[in-house]
């Protein structure tokens, strides 16, 4: 008769070691890593939660939706008229918001998270999207 053995099959997926040693990595990774690829990091994953898409995927003569955070806020004339000028930066590129005829618009200031649609355009080799629609969303 043929002899069975009684050992119970091996687990499925990776091993405990391996499954620890992702974790390890994941943790040193983070140690070594600046605050500005940590944050670059974190702005990508909200970035696809909120369903937009990520600048450095936008194309020129498109309607994009984007997500980020607001690095700067300036105000600069263009042809005599005022224009706000807003940096957007969402982990993996920047586009500027630029507003025609505004001096301020109230919750659009530095650090805020924000959600903006709009044609984008290039301007001097950087994105750029005229009287965006926006969301404001938290942060500051």
């Amino acid at each position: 008769m043929d002899e069975v053995s009684a050992r119970t099959p091996p687990p499925a997926g990776p091993e405990p070691r391996e499954r620890g040693r992702s974790g390890l990595r994941r943790f040193l990774r983070r140690m070594t890593a600046g605050n500005a690829e940590l944050e670059a990091e974190e702005l990508q994953k909200t970035t696809g939660h909120e369903g937009a898409t990520p600048i450095t995927d936008c194309a020129a003569r498109k309607r994009h939706c984007v997500a980020g955070t607001l690095r700067t806020v300036t105000l600069r004339p263009r042809g005599g008229a005022p224009a706000l000028e807003a940096e957007l930066y969402d982990g993996t590129d920047v586009i500027s918001l630029v507003w025609l005829g505004r001096r301020k618009i109230a919750g659009i200031d530095p650090g805020r998270r924000l959600r903006a649609e709009g044609l984008v355009s290039v301007q001097d080799g950087r994105k750029v999207i005229f009287n965006p629609r926006y969301e404001l969303r938290g942060g500051s």
